[in-house]
């Protein structure tokens, strides 16, 4: 690593906000998953990373106190601060992006993908130098079908040319925060908010196993997966 990027300082804001709506009733984030809350695991993945400064995790306003007091329980000495969220996923990172000081980079992550890993971190932030931004993907493994409202196929695009994104995904924090100081039409991802300023987006191969909680299912994928590693299998 050249000595720009030993000196540059990484933050990330974990995004944990949502209201799991799909979750059957269970609060995805505190859910217990192989031993500890869901949430847990994904910042103890960023407490662990040698490139990380800075921790700022954003929830929602019923889970705000109780992961203060998780944070306070479990020493974890990079989060500078627990705050809340907004409306859309979009505006939890920007109040994340306004409590993320002294930061060169940031690295965004949901909260909801606790089977991420130091590793995988540090190769995004490796990436990001390239460019000044990096998302991590997987290929797309099925064929994919475009269809029309009548349900009928349109198209079929070449599956090589298709990835599935995942987080995290690293800026530098001048284009992030330009980037969301300027677009306020709603994205699905931080990454379009970046294109949409005309900056380049690097892929990095990203991780099959680094799977987002959506449903009472990924649960249980996920405990697999984390209790697969414990055994070191």
């Amino acid at each position: 690593m050249n000595e720009g990027k030993r000196n540059s300082r990484a933050g990330a804001i974990i995004v944990a906000a949502g209201a799991s709506q799909r979750m059957h009733g269970v609060d995805k984030v505190l859910a217990p998953l192989a031993g500890k809350p869901l949430l847990a695991w994904t910042v103890e993945a960023f407490q662990l990373c040698n490139a990380i400064q800075h921790i700022v995790i954003v929830v929602n306003k019923q889970n705000l106190n109780r992961v203060k007091e998780m944070a306070a329980e479990q020493r974890w000495d990079k989060v500078t601060d627990v705050c809340l969220g907004g409306a859309r996923r979009q505006d939890s990172v920007a109040r994340g992006l306004e409590k993320l000081k002294d930061c060169d980079w940031v690295v965004i992550h949901d909260g909801a993908r606790p089977c991420v890993t130091p590793q995988l971190i540090e190769l995004g932030l490796a990436e990001a130098h390239k460019t000044g931004s990096a998302i991590a993907a997987v290929q797309v493994t099925d064929t994919i079908k475009t269809v029309g409202p009548d349900k009928l196929v349109t198209d079929t695009p070449q599956r090589s040319n298709l990835w599935t994104v995942q987080t995290p995904q690293i800026f530098r924090f001048d284009i992030i925060q330009t980037a969301y100081t300027k677009i306020q039409e709603e994205v699905t991802d931080d990454a379009s908010i970046v294109e949409k300023m005309g900056y380049s987006v690097k892929i990095f191969m990203g991780d099959y196993e680094n799977i987002k909680i959506t449903n009472p299912q990924d649960l249980a994928t996920a405990e697999w997966i984390l209790e697969k590693r414990k055994r070191g299998s």
